[in-house]
């Protein structure tokens, strides 16, 4: 596994340094994914992947800490800075904590601590105490059918508020945090541990009005990404409030994943557990680098023998994704690590392609795993 981890990481390495390179002449622009022609799509730090591009670089540069790897994840970092008073959408989370957070992090600048505690309070300006939730979506024509919308994905901004919550010694942060923590393991679980993608709230009495997975085959069907972002959400809360019901939450979600049926041999899942053409079905690499990544930090906080179940799937899925058909050749690929991911499969777009946060999540699994291979041999 060391060997798997080191030349993967070596190979992101060269890679990424190819993909900051190939955007130096436009630095308003980060990658997103390729079109149908296999080149390369970027965004501007607007959309809500642009911080996932400077995280791989961080993380990159935590990993071998080189001259060329820290210039370029300054770079790119500066790009979405503007992002931090963004008040119009949910995904600030993304858009900063994964570039600014672990920016600070690495180097304890503190200009990149100030954009944190912004983005934070741009963030909760989209809790409604009603209904207990952020707010994902604004109204737009193809929202409309939704009041308010809370989506799943929601989840993984909470790192933000959490975190600056201690940072900041403001309270205020962490009760939005764990109030949409916990409206969200009310309303969006079924009793399987399966979850919805959206679950729309009534704007005057609070109650739920809908459930659907608008990204999924079906409503009453298991979108792979989603579980990801709930696995991944929920071990993420238990580590920054030691609440052992989201512990609970994060294993109930973690078993369902590892004992479907419908988890393939290689432990990566099709864009949808309820896919009706499994096993000819997509698969999608960026939900099985959620899922790593959260199941190696989840195996820290459970019994050995639970710990030794979640690592055995995980290494499983480092190892599948660090080879064919998932991982690209060299210099291929626009310069993406990773191939073969689903983003909206209903609505066709992002089909079987390379996506910035699929990388990002499978260089932090890397990581992870690393950092979790060096402690066991220092015991």
């Amino acid at each position: 596994m060391a060997k798997v981890i080191e030349e993967s990481l070596d190979f992101a390495t060269k890679q990424s340094l190819l993909m900051a390179e190939s955007l130096k002449d436009q630095p308003d622009r980060l990658p997103q994914t390729i079109d149908e022609e296999g080149n390369l799509v970027t965004c501007n730090s607007a959309w809500w992947v642009s911080g996932f591009f400077p995280g791989v670089l961080w993380y990159l540069c935590e990993n071998n800490p080189t001259d060329s790897l820290k210039y370029w994840a300054t770079n790119y970092t500066k790009r979405v800075e503007d992002q931090q008073f963004t008040t119009d959408n949910h995904d600030v989370g993304f858009m900063i904590f994964c570039s600014f957070g672990n920016a600070y992090r690495l180097t304890g600048n503190q200009k990149y601590k100030e954009v944190i505690h912004n983005a934070a309070k741009s963030l909760i300006t989209r809790f409604n105490p009603t209904i207990g939730c952020i707010r994902s979506w604004d109204y737009a024509s193809w929202s409309a059918q939704w009041q308010y919308p809370v989506i799943i994905d929601n989840m993984m901004n909470l790192e933000l508020l959490e975190w600056s919550a201690k940072a900041f010694n403001d309270t205020t942060f962490s009760h939005v945090a764990r109030t949409h923590a916990n409206t969200t393991m009310k309303n969006h679980f079924r009793n399987d541990f399966s979850s919805f993608h959206v679950v729309s709230y009534d704007t005057i009495t609070g109650t739920v009005e809908k459930k659907n997975t608008a990204q999924g085959y079906s409503d009453d069907s298991a979108w792979a990404r989603g579980q990801g972002w709930g696995l991944y959400g929920y071990t993420m809360m238990f580590r920054e409030t030691g609440n052992k019901t989201y512990l609970e939450r994060a294993k109930h979600i973690a078993d369902f994943i590892i004992n479907h049926p419908n988890l393939p041999e290689d432990k990566i899942p099709y864009w949808d557990f309820n896919a009706p053409d499994i096993p000819d079905a997509l698969r999608d690499a960026s939900a099985g680098a959620i899922m790593c990544s959260a199941l190696i930090e989840l195996s820290a906080y459970v019994p050995e023998l639970k710990s030794k179940e979640y690592l055995v799937v995980a290494e499983t899925q480092l190892r599948s994704l660090s080879a064919a058909p998932y991982i690209t050749d060299s210099g291929n690929n626009v310069n993406f690590i990773l191939k073969h991911s689903v983003g909206h499969m209903p609505n066709g777009s992002e089909i079987d392609v390379p996506l910035s946060y699929a990388d990002y999540y499978y260089v932090e699994a890397l990581i992870r795993m690393k950092n979790l291979l060096e402690t066991n041999e220092q015991k």
